[in-house]
């Protein structure tokens, strides 16, 4: 039977695909704008075709054309976390709002795709803003382009072993021609749940085995031995096979084309004056708990040490411009690109193209991959209780039998937790 098959949307550097390829699916084709975002995911990625360009030309005028390059013709999954910058809370508050073209260029895609189902990965605040406004608003353009079937699940990515405590939520929803007698949401979160791990992972069993020393910009270093690594650093280092992982998978693209050696151990450069200002922090607090002749009671967020034995706080795209909220959690310096990807649960493989600032930009802009993994394995899970319709396939098969767990959840319809 074929893989089923998915289209990848503000690819970024590939975050979201790299789960979604995890759980199995066939991604046909990528689209992303920024051309150093496309730079690594081509370094990572060097089997997915990539349409590197403005989306509203992707599937346009040339519509035919890409549908015959990239195989488009039956498409399971639509997947992507388009920005929504026109939610005000004045205004007209319409999806379709030019401020919300690319939110729009998501959907359209969905309608000229029509793909089965589609996963739309945002921020948690979309569901409460305006008094929820904007999530029904959400639930009830679906709807109307032929997704009645529509529903979202709010997440931390803790919960599927990332180290770090970042929330978001996923808008899905299944085509309503399939047929699909279910409560998706209910059998959704059961999905979801067989992927939630029993205790969180800290920062120190996620970066506990990275170098003390960095190297500049641009260069690699001798790939670090380790005596005992935590469960969550066999899944990350290039030396183990655990978890979804194995050896070959994390050594393709471009690091399995030379010796195996550790990249993007390098960060910004630190003044004396800022070193010894951190040096005050213990692991976990603020600037706020500076001594008054070190700290001028300016902006608490402005420093802040990760604590080694919990996760970390939400890893931003803000730290190309500024790192001083991700101290290390014992070391006078910043974490570096590596221990970022390391928090956002890239495996040591995943090869960070172009400038330092760029790299960690992309970094906080992704998806992490074990989270994103957990959402596949959900899509699936959907996907295969399908009433008329098998993925990879528009032959009616008999429908799959789901595991125990995921059967109780059709007779559930729990209350929705925002």
């Amino acid at each position: 039977m074929p893989n089923p098959t998915a289209v990848s949307l503000f690819s970024g550097c590939g975050g979201f695909c790299e789960g979604i390829k995890l759980a199995g699916f066939d991604i046909r084709v990528a689209v992303e704008y920024d051309k150093y975002a496309c730079e690594t995911y081509r370094a990572n990625f060097p089997d997915t075709p990539l349409f590197e360009g403005d989306i509203h030309n992707f599937l346009g005028r040339h519509a035919k054309e890409h549908r015959k390059r990239y195989e488009l013709g039956d498409i399971d999954l639509v997947f992507g976390g388009p920005p929504c910058q026109g939610y005000s809370q004045i205004g007209p508050r319409d999806l379709r709002d030019d401020r919300n073209e690319l939110y729009r260029e998501y959907a359209r895609v969905v309608t000229e795709l029509k793909p089965r189902m589609f996963l739309l990965e945002n921020v948690p605040n979309l569901l409460l803003m305006s008094k929820g406004h904007f999530r029904d608003a959400i639930l009830s353009h679906f709807v109307e382009l032929g997704y009645a079937n529509t529903t979202f699940l709010k997440v931390s990515a803790v919960d599927f072993g990332v180290p770090q405590t970042r929330e978001r939520v996923f808008f899905f929803g299944t085509r309503d021609d399939l047929g699909v007698q279910l409560d998706i949401k209910a059998y959704a979160q059961a999905a979801l749940n067989q992927f939630k791990v029993s205790e969180p992972v800290t920062v120190w069993q996620a970066i506990g085995d990275m170098p003390t020393k960095v190297v500049p910009s641009g260069h690699t270093m001798k790939y670090p031995k380790v005596r005992q690594p935590s469960s969550f650093m066999q899944m990350m280092r290039l030396d183990y096979s655990a978890g979804p992982y194995t050896e070959p998978m994390k050594q393709r693209g471009d690091i399995g084309k030379s010796e195996v050696l550790l990249h993007n151990h390098h960060t910004k450069e630190m003044l004396a004056k800022r070193a010894h200002l951190i040096s005050f922090l213990k692991p976990g607090e603020k600037a706020n708990s500076l001594p008054k002749e070190i700290w001028n009671g300016a902006r608490p967020e402005k420093w802040r040490r990760l604590h080694p034995d919990l996760p970390s706080y939400t890893i931003l795209a803000q730290m190309h411009r500024d790192l001083s909220e991700w101290v290390h959690p014992k070391l006078e310096r910043w974490i570096t690109v590596r221990e970022a990807a390391r928090l956002q649960s890239f495996h040591d493989g995943f090869i960070f193209k172009s400038s330092e600032w760029q790299m960690l930009k992309q970094i906080g802009n992704a998806v992490p991959p074990l989270l994103a993994h957990a959402a596949g394995q959900m899509a699936l899970a959907v996907l295969q209780v399908n009433e008329r319709t098998f993925i990879g396939d528009s032959r009616p098969r008999q429908q799959v039998t789901p595991p125990l767990s995921l059967s109780r959840a059709r007779r559930r319809q729990p209350e929705a937790t925002l």
